[in-house]
């Protein structure tokens, strides 16, 4: 299969390290396209949360040390890349982009949540792994 567009999702539980691990595994070729993205959870109405509405204003925030990660990482990638930064759901958010960008594989971490933290604060890889039209690489956090 060749990987035409890779969804990166990126949360604390992955390390630039552990990324960049992963996309060095998949070979990839110089017209792959990368796109890095960070969901910033929010309980606003859908219409506000839609992934159409990029790049939410984020100065100051500790999402900003997030897109200098994401930065540093694209510096050490030799295919193209982007950034999105989109507030909402996170799971319903992933699979969004995946579509919106047809990606072919959506790479992202696991908190590695179990028992009632599970049922209480969701597992977003599991949604995005049922949700998915592509397929999807769940990456452990350690």
């Amino acid at each position: 299969m060749v990987l035409k567009t890779i969804l990166v999702a990126i949360d604390n539980s992955l390390s630039a390290e552990r990324i960049l691990e992963a996309l060095q595994q998949l070979n990839l070729q110089s017209t792959t396209k990368i796109i890095f993205s960070n969901v910033i959870p929010t309980e606003i109405s859908e219409f506000d949360a839609a992934a159409d509405h990029p790049h939410p204003d984020l100065s100051g925030s500790p999402y900003q040390a997030v897109e200098k990660q994401l930065q540093l990482i694209q510096q050490q990638l030799t295919c193209e890349s982007q950034i999105e930064v989109v507030r909402g759901d996170p799971s319903e958010e992933i699979v969004r982009l995946a579509n919106i960008y047809k990606a072919n594989l959506i790479i992202l971490g696991s908190r590695g949540l179990t028992g009632m933290n599970r049922i209480i604060k969701g597992s977003v890889s599991s949604q995005v792994v049922a949700d998915a039209d592509c397929s999807v690489l769940v990456l452990k956090g350690h």
